[in-house]
């Protein structure tokens, strides 16, 4: 039994390579993701947290996870697909932009500038993973009751909703009151964490160990290893995007 458990969790392996990507040349590093489908076990940890570190409201989701029956009854199964922005080489939200808030970073991260973007949702339709969304504000509480002296419900909760969303490393200051509501939001591989040594909340949250991430070009990484599994495959790679997220089948 102890000889089929893995030696370290990938959690140490993926810290210790990040730590390395962050102390090269930031122009040479292309983070990376992989997801494997045979551990996800479909339990939405990933979504929970995405939502809750990026402060994401109603309609807002970064993550979203694909479920599909698989197989004939009584011999049936289900299937996984975590489905984040796939970080496309060759994005078409990208070119599709009449006011250039969006483009990808020296580290192959498709990025959003709040301050520039329009709301047009041009890059919405462009998407063909329908990784983009429109962020119209809302709150999860607006419906939740309340009674003064008797319920502490809905002011009292949206105090967390209203917490300032720590994205691109900036302040963007109470929910409501401007960016990013009325905005296009989408995964950006947690930039911020990155920054400080962190993995995406994806990335950490995840119970099974299905979500990889890292440099693919460092050939020592795990992310570059796994991208070169026979199992590994991109989704609609005949469209020429060249998405950066990979899955294992």
């Amino acid at each position: 039994m102890s000889g089929s458990l893995p030696m370290e969790d990938p959690l140490v392996r993926m810290y210790r390579e990040l730590k390395r990507a962050l102390a090269k040349d930031q122009s040479q590093v292309k983070w990376a993701m992989v997801i494997d489908q045979a551990k996800c076990i479909g339990c939405h940890a990933c979504a929970v947290a995405c939502a809750s570190e990026n402060r994401l409201g109603p309609g807002v989701v970064y993550r979203p996870v694909m479920e599909e029956e698989t197989g004939t009854y009584p011999n049936v199964g289900r299937r996984f697909l975590p489905r984040p922005c796939m970080q496309c080489e060759n994005p078409p939200c990208v070119s599709v932009c009449p006011v250039t808030a969006t483009w990808k970073n020296a580290q192959g991260v498709t990025v959003i500038d709040y301050t520039r973007c329009i709301g047009c949702r041009y890059c919405l339709a462009a998407c063909p993973y329908g990784a983009r969304c429109s962020d119209f504000g809302g709150f999860y509480t607006s419906r939740t009751p309340q009674e003064p002296g008797l319920i502490q419900g809905r002011y009292a909760a949206r105090a967390y909703e209203q917490q300032n969303a720590p994205e691109y490393a900036k302040s963007w200051g109470q929910r409501g009151k401007g960016s990013p509501v009325g905005n296009a939001r989408k995964c950006h591989f947690c930039l911020h964490r990155l920054e400080v040594e962190q993995l995406p909340s994806c990335v950490t949250s995840c119970v099974g160990r299905a979500t990889y991430f890292g440099d693919r070009t460092d050939p020592g990484s795990l992310v570059s290893e796994l991208m070169g599994s026979p199992r590994a495959y991109a989704l609609k790679a005949e469209l020429g995007t060249r998405p950066n997220v990979h899955y294992l089948a």
